[in-house]
């Protein structure tokens, strides 16, 4: 029970976490490209989590080629979508999109879980929230969220792959430090999300995180806050919870998103 209770707290703390980091990565982006973000957060991310757990992990080839692939669902090119999306439509509209991620992992999860969890009734009535959510955008509802095809659908990729993500990585925690499988991750998002820099927009210049405050001290809670200590403690929930439950969470994003966006961005 207590393990339980944990869980959630570990849970509820990522996603005011989270919640804010949509409205701090579009101060970002006012310096960066959506691609230029992305090993800017994971480098400090993968730096302070080097520093919070010095401990080196080996890994099987096998092992190691799977956390390739969950450094791009969970890290890179998850990030890429999240952080391309939020340059296109609004940190809401982004916020309430990747929400949708629970529905798919509930998917995901029955589809290809081997450990089937049990789904009671309030994994329902979440993801009914959430569709109902999903409708308000794309109906353009009296609220102020406005449909914006090209974000909206990067978003909801951006869903998927941390639908993906989740699925993937659950083993891991339950066999590894979770703190030191968050690192691996991180690193290969890190080594994956270089090339996708260089294609596209080229190197970032550090200039802005110099000369901009804003740009700092957002930098520096997404990497620090949002990746490294908050992706720790969300894949200790994933082991204490499950992914459904744990996922759950990602329903209140939207509300801390938008009221962190009234409060910074107006």
């Amino acid at each position: 029970m207590k393990e339980k209770t944990l869980g959630h707290i570990y849970a509820l703390f990522t996603i005011l976490v989270w919640g804010s980091c949509f409205v701090l990565t579009k101060v970002m982006l006012t310096a960066y490209t959506p691609t230029q973000i992305i090993p800017l957060r994971m480098g400090l991310a993968y730096l302070t989590l080097w520093a919070l757990r010095p401990k080196t992990m080996k890994l099987p080839w096998k092992d190691e080629l799977m956390f390739i692939l969950i450094g791009i669902t969970g890290g890179s090119f998850y990030f890429f979508l999240q952080n391309t999306a939020s340059a296109h439509t609004s940190a809401a509209n982004v916020s309430i999109l990747v929400s949708m991620s629970p529905i798919l992992t509930v998917i995901l999860a029955q589809l290809f879980s081997r450990k089937g969890e049990k789904l009671g009734k309030w994994v329902y009535i979440g993801a009914v929230i959430a569709i109902a959510g999903v409708v308000m955008v794309v109906l353009n509802g009296t609220l102020t969220f406005h449909l914006s095809p090209v974000g909206d659908l990067l978003a909801l990729g951006a869903a998927l792959l941390w639908a993906i993500y989740s699925i993937l990585i659950k083993p891991y925690t339950e066999q590894y430090d979770s703190f030191l499988v968050t690192r691996r991750v991180f690193f290969w998002a890190f080594i994956t999300a270089i090339p996708l820099m260089l294609m596209t927009d080229g190197m970032p210049n550090l200039t802005p995180l110099f000369t901009q405050p804003k740009v700092l001290l957002s930098w520096i809670f997404l990497a620090v806050f949002g990746n490294a200590i908050c992706f720790a403690i969300w894949n200790i929930a994933f082991k204490r919870l499950g992914v459904v439950v744990t996922n759950n969470y990602l329903y209140a994003s939207p509300f801390v998103t938008v009221v962190v966006g009234w409060l910074l961005l107006d």
